[in-house]
């Protein structure tokens, strides 16, 4: 069992930058892979960022390529979403979520195809 909670929201105006941490328990944390997903009132939860477990697969929305950085300490059994440049659109609640292994696109990109998740952390961008 991984039990994940995600911290670090808050209301930013446009142009700013977020840092959300995701604080997983567990003693075996190195071999799940980990993902962000995100939520805005309405939509469906979507994509965001993963980060295979043995740390060589990371994969990215399309929305936030080069504007957001997912990493890991494996010794602190976190995860990270270096959010920079927001925008409106990136108003939502952002959710982290875990699974063993896995490192293909296919596999990482999907909420169905995660098993653990945190309760959300809420980011709001203003303009």
């Amino acid at each position: 069992q991984v039990q994940l909670v995600e911290s670090g929201g808050g209301l930013v105006q446009a142009g700013g930058s977020l840092r959300l941490s995701c604080a997983a328990s567990g003693r075996t944390f190195s071999s799940y892979s980990v993902g962000w997903f995100r939520q805005a009132p309405g939509k469906e939860r979507e994509f965001v960022a993963a980060l295979g477990w043995s740390g060589g697969a990371t994969y990215y929305a399309d929305s936030v390529e080069g504007r957001f950085t997912i990493s890991r300490d494996n010794a602190k059994n976190t995860v990270y979403l270096q959010m920079n440049s927001l925008n409106p659109e990136d108003t939502a609640d952002y959710y982290c979520a875990a699974r063993d292994h896995g490192l293909t696109y296919y596999t990482l990109s999907l909420v169905k195809n995660y098993d653990y998740w945190g309760q959300g952390t809420q980011v709001t961008v203003s303009s």
